[in-house]
């Protein structure tokens, strides 16, 4: 592709996809390493006991096994939190569980075997012997007093109380209202379930004192930082962190694990490799979990419909322990959104956080974004009803207006810019709404129960700036970093800090900068996820690649082009200030034929034979973007089911999507992101939850059992966008990755509701399926 067509804007096919699917991609279960050894690890049966004892004899003694280690073997700091809220417990989080075990799943001793098979046929040798205690896994009740304590120090389980928001005035905003709405939200746990499961490859070298580590990481640089400083205390600059190409992540591969740590340990110790993938199993058992919150929420309405105050209690699970980035996530990721696209003037959030004997819970697509969304969107529903407005209709009313941008909410955020009316206008003309709502009530004298579900949405991408984030318990900085090197024939190579994981960072960035160097496409290169290779990075999630990586690079790319500059305006003879680069040349301004090509600057740039005076050779050029602020995508989705009140059966029948994710570089894949978010987001509405028994047994613990959705159960989605550039960074872009997931599930929630409006059914807690459905049915007519 050459540069006669603008490539910002151009749905270009992903360039990393054919080595994807021909089976040409390199993950890390690829690596194959000389002498290299195998880990299996046992793992906890209960969802709480003591370990009385570890007999490791008889695996030690298996044909093929290297090496068996318990808790009490490995010597390495407790895996660290990074997110701190004032007064926060973090209890300690051994890398091999000691003394007790507090989920099922708890890694509790690892085996090392010449083969994997040795390895698992030693793990299943290991004899440990328990001593079974009370579990808890419900939130609300593991805060309640009297109820089993995960740890002595940590007194009804609660790690955090965080409130955000002004009470006195939110409780006086309630006493004026005309109507208020209450209701009890769970948002149940989901399981992240990406296609390439969690691996690693450590490899110690006693000759160098190196560690290198491959690793299936969002962020390998933080995954160094924190293994390498604060678990295993490593030399930083001595351990290398590489994340090949890597199947999905959804937040789950952000954190640091228990298993990445103990191979690394053990590679240390034995001076062999020490490879382990996770069995699928062991994903749904390990990875961490996300949502889990139960919810008591009420919004107070003024006659017109103006939404008065908003009052919220939260009660976060946050499992076990505390994952890497668990506290965030409940909390200034969930209760600065509940103003979401609405001027609410009085808001006031309390959220606890709560351990329980369950996975540890933390990031997962969204990121605590969805949470807030249900919420708001489901009280906007029942306010309709209780007011008898439109949904569609009370919604507007509220809406920020256009032209009160920036805005200030009441619970901290600062919105970039917004436009919400034309994304809801464009939604319900897509779908037809009042032609669907005729329609509906046609259907139902015909005993057809038809629901359409609106939800209008805000997300944060790109959190941000890092001084902020640091105030409020960051343990991190939130910038990104890229290098731009211009290689002598006139190509490019690009490493950033940001990590691609499905993304297609390979086909975006080459476009971004292709398109401002105004050269071909094809001579672009993405480099990524290795921690040798590239500058200290933040990795990928969040939505922040474009708006934060890609802005790095923007900003690279000008000290690029204006070093260029300087020597061409030094070799055409001319004033810096009347040199211009346009269309790969540079030329003086109003005269363009006294031009220099891209190619003849860069050769110059690396013969300097002739540069201007005091100037270094070479063109390369590296940032560290920070951002002044988050930017806030947002959007409406409008969802229409037919639901059967006899069987609970739910049928998608339309699925219409309009986001607003500000400038966007390649449209093709910011729909398929949203296309990806879409069916995440109905799965946790129709299908998906990780429930466990009051035993801490996780009953969703195979594919057999945890409903993943499938193509064939969701309709085609019918997308489009209207167009809000931030002033937050120079692209004007401001994610796409987690729309789709934020939006559905409230749009599907309400739209079910809604075709059950005829038997009087209010609400039903996720997820929504046949059975719980019919059962409400049941219950509302046992009441009437």
């Amino acid at each position: 592709m050459t540069t006669a067509t603008r490539l910002f804007g151009s749905s270009i096919k992903r360039r990393e996809d054919p080595r994807f699917i021909t089976g040409k991609g390199a993950f890390v279960d690829d690596v194959k390493l000389p002498g290299m050894t195998y880990a299996a690890f046992v793992r906890s049966t209960h969802g709480h006991a003591r370990i009385k004892g570890i007999n490791t004899s008889k695996a030690k003694a298996a044909p093929g096994v290297v090496a068996v280690f318990t808790g009490q073997d490995v010597k390495a700091n407790p895996l660290p939190c990074g997110w701190l809220l004032p007064g926060i417990k973090v209890p300690p989080r051994p890398v091999l569980a000691q003394g007790k075990v507090r989920y099922a799943g708890e890694p509790v001793a690892i085996v090392i075997g010449e083969s994997a098979y040795a390895a698992k046929d030693g793990a299943e040798r290991v004899e440990v012997q328990y001593e079974p205690l009370p579990a808890i896994t419900n939130c609300q009740k593991a805060h309640a007093k009297g109820a089993p304590q995960l740890f002595d120090d940590v007194p009804e389980n609660q790690c955090f109380d965080w409130s955000i928001g002004d009470k006195a005035k939110t409780d006086q905003a309630f006493q004026g209202a005309a109507t208020v709405v209450k209701q009890r939200l769970v948002n149940q746990r989901l399981i992240p379930n990406a296609i390439e499961p969690r691996a690693c490859v450590a490899s110690y070298s006693p000759a160098t004192a190196d560690l290198t580590l491959w690793v299936t990481s969002q962020n390998p640089h933080v995954h160094r930082l924190l293994m390498a400083a604060f678990v295993l205390g490593l030399p930083e600059h001595k351990v290398r962190v590489i994340s090949p190409d890597v199947g999905g992540g959804f937040g789950s591969k952000i954190f640091l694990y228990n298993e990445e740590v103990a191979a690394s340990w053990a590679s240390k110790t034995l001076g062999r490799p020490v490879k382990w993938t996770a069995e699928r199993r062991e994903s749904f058992l390990n990875d961490a979990h996300g949502r889990d919150h139960i919810t008591e929420a009420e919004m107070g309405f003024a006659k017109d419909g103006k939404i008065l105050g908003l009052r919220v209690k939260t009660h976060a699970n946050l499992g076990a322990y505390l994952s890497t980035f668990a506290p965030l996530i409940p909390s200034f990721l969930y209760g600065p959104l509940l103003s979401g696209v609405y001027v609410i003037p009085n808001i006031f959030c309390q959220v606890w956080g709560v351990l329980t004997n369950t996975a540890p819970v933390d990031a997962y697509r969204g990121a605590g974004r969805p949470e807030a969304t249900y919420l708001l969107e489901r009280l906007m529903d029942l306010g309709g009803k209780a007011l008898n407005l439109d949904p569609a209709d009370l919604r507007k009313t509220n809406f920020i207006p256009a032209d009160k941008f920036p805005y200030q909410t009441p619970v901290a955020f600062v919105y970039d810019s917004g436009n919400y009316g034309p994304a809801l206008d464009k939604a319900l003309e897509m779908v037809g709404y009042r032609q669907l709502r005729a329609e509906q009530e046609k259907a139902r004298k015909n005993g057809q129960y038809i629901g359409i579900g609106i939800s209008t949405y805000i997300e944060a991408c790109g959190p941000a700036p890092s001084a902020v984030a640091g105030s409020l318990g960051a343990q991190a900085g939130l910038w990104e970093s890229a290098t731009v090197r211009v290689h002598p024939t006139g190509t490019v190579t690009v490493y950033t800090g940001s990590h691609a994981h499905g993304q297609g960072h390979e086909t975006t960035f080459a476009q971004l900068v292709a398109d401002d160097l105004g050269i071909p496409f094809e001579t672009v290169e993405i480099v990524h996820g290795d921690t040798g290779a590239i500058p200290f990075g933040m990795g990928t999630y969040g939505s922040r690649s474009a708006a934060v990586g890609g802005s790095a690079i923007f900003v690279s790319l000008q000290k690029i082009k204006e070093k260029g500059r300087r020597i061409a305006a030094h070799l055409l003879e001319a004033a810096e200030s009347d040199v211009v680069y346009e269309g790969g040349k540079f030329f003086v301004r109003g005269s363009p034929d006294r031009s220099k090509a891209w190619g003849e600057v860069v050769l110059m740039a690396y013969l300097a034979h002739n540069l201007p005076q005091g100037m270094e050779p070479g063109l390369e050029a590296t940032s560290f973007y920070d951002p002044a602020n988050f930017t806030f995508p947002f959007g409406a989705h409008v969802a229409a089911v037919e639901v059967d009140p006899e069987t609970g059966n739910v049928k998608i029948l339309r699925y219409v999507a309009v986001d607003d994710v500000g400038k966007v570089i390649n449209p093709m894949i910011v729909d398929g992101m949203v296309h990806g978010g879409i069916a995440q987001g109905v799965a946790q509405a129709l299908w998906e939850w990780g429930a466990y028994d009051d035993n801490g047994q996780l009953l969703a613990s195979t594919m057999m059992e945890y409903a993943l959705p499938k193509a064939d159960q969701l309709p085609m989605f019918e997308t489009a966008r209207t167009v809000t550039p931030t002033p937050v960074n120079p692209l004007g872009v401001k994610g796409a990755g987690e729309t789709g997931t934020i939006a559905s599930t409230p749009a599907i929630v309400n739209a079910v509701i809604d075709a059950l409006a005829p038997h009087g059914v209010t609400h039903i807690d996720m997820p929504l399926t046949p059975a719980r459905v019919w059962a409400a049915v049941q219950a509302s007519k046992a009441k009437r």
